[in-house]
């Protein structure tokens, strides 16, 4: 009677083993790491080879999302639980910071892992006279010829306005800018759209960041002087799932064979890492050696994340939203070669005023009426300026 419930038991306990060799058998699910970056996949794809051979056991998924969109998603809650923040625009990072939504998994709450410089690119094939220095970009000669991203969608794009803002100081800093959009032919959405522009032949200046163009063919990289170099970064955000995975992207990027990847053709970045940036000393451009060994050659994120929002928006307001009219005026200011130098000075101070300090702008709510105001505030200015041109031209 005693063997049909022995059957039982056999049957079972070999079921059992059956399914303890099926689990051990069957893969383990792969931890995913997320990572939100403003890099294309030709920075990308690289580093993540380069991790994945190392740690093949650990999924990587990545979005790549304009820096500011990325920043405002994090703000937000990072309610999709990306792991890691990884993009070139330094003040970025410390503005999450600023908020507690980073976290420190042992290299603090960010980790420089390449240098960059801002600067401008042309076609190698162009016949006619190219820009030496930031103030030959305002010569008429490059008049609706220069390119542009904007800065609310392009990190780089932001820490180049900065470059100039820290060189120069507030007031002369806007009146560069200020000039210089007598001189665009467009304000492009995307800092890639700035140099395929340039490649086409529709623009034949580009501003833009070192890496982006030296990746190139065909495109010549001039640096602004004197050179700032900006750091780029990587950081473990608050709200993500796989600090452990987080970690070890961390450690890999900043590893030596994380940093000998930036020296691939394909990336063309300058590493942190000295030893490993030996390797590019001949290549480096002499401007590059020289910044590297100076501190006041650093560009400042503490600065540029206190008055992230205002630039961006200034931009907005005092650039892009009257860009048309802005570049007209320009022009036809230009044009009044026979007019009083006295009268022409004064048009083209108000072409060049920055009404607002940078203490008040700071001071102002960061809010759409903000924007508002200051947008009308542009326009008041340049309507002053076309009343005295258009007075000017009836004489």
């Amino acid at each position: 009677m005693g063997r049909p419930d022995q059957t039982r038991v056999r049957t079972c306990r070999l079921v059992a083993l059956l399914w303890a060799m099926v689990l051990l058998a069957a893969p383990v699910p792969a931890e995913e790491l997320r990572i939100i970056t403003s890099y294309q996949a030709e920075v990308v794809d690289p580093m993540l080879e380069g991790f994945a051979r190392s740690r093949p056991d650990i999924r990587v998924r990545v979005l790549n999302k304009n820096t500011h969109a990325a920043v405002d998603e994090v703000l937000a809650g990072n309610d999709r639980g990306f792991d890691l923040f990884w993009a070139s625009a330094p003040e970025a990072f410390v503005v999450l910071d600023s908020a507690g939504r980073l976290v420190d998994l042992g290299h603090g709450p960010y980790a420089d892992f390449a240098w960059s410089a801002v600067g401008w690119t042309w076609r190698a094939s162009r016949d006619g006279p190219v820009p030496q220095d930031w103030n030959d970009l305002l010569d008429p000669v490059f008049a609706q010829g220069i390119a542009m991203s904007h800065p609310m969608r392009s990190g780089t794009m932001h820490s180049l306005l900065e470059t100039i803002l820290q060189d120069r100081g507030w007031q002369a800093g806007w009146a560069w800018i200020l000039e210089l959009a007598g001189q665009l032919n467009t304000i492009s959405a995307r800092s890639f759209g700035v140099l395929e522009g340039v490649e086409d032949g529709d623009f034949v200046i580009g501003l833009t960041i070192d890496f982006l163009a030296l990746t190139r063919d065909g495109l010549v990289f001039r640096y602004g002087r004197p050179v700032i170099l900006i750091p780029a970064r990587i950081a473990a955000l608050q709200g993500g799932t796989q600090p452990d995975a987080a970690r070890a992207f961390m450690d890999f990027v900043l590893s030596s064979e994380g940093q000998r990847i930036l020296l691939h053709p394909d990336i063309r970045r300058i590493p942190v890492d000295p030893e490993i940036r030996t390797e590019l000393s001949e290549s480096l451009d002499p401007a590059i050696r020289a910044a590297l060994n100076f501190s006041w050659s650093r560009y400042d994120p503490e600065l540029a994340a206190r008055r992230y929002w205002q630039v961006k928006q200034l931009f907005e307001a005092f650039v892009a939203r009257d860009l048309l009219l802005r570049r007209d005026l320009w022009r036809r200011l230009r044009a009044l070669d026979d007019a009083p130098a006295a009268e022409r000075a004064r048009i083209r101070r108000l072409l060049t005023w920055m009404p607002l300090t940078e203490h008040r702008a700071r001071s102002a709510p960061t809010d759409r009426e903000t924007l508002l105001e200051w947008s009308e505030r542009s326009h008041t200015i340049l309507r002053d300026a076309e009343a005295l041109i258009r007075a000017l031209e009836q004489r």
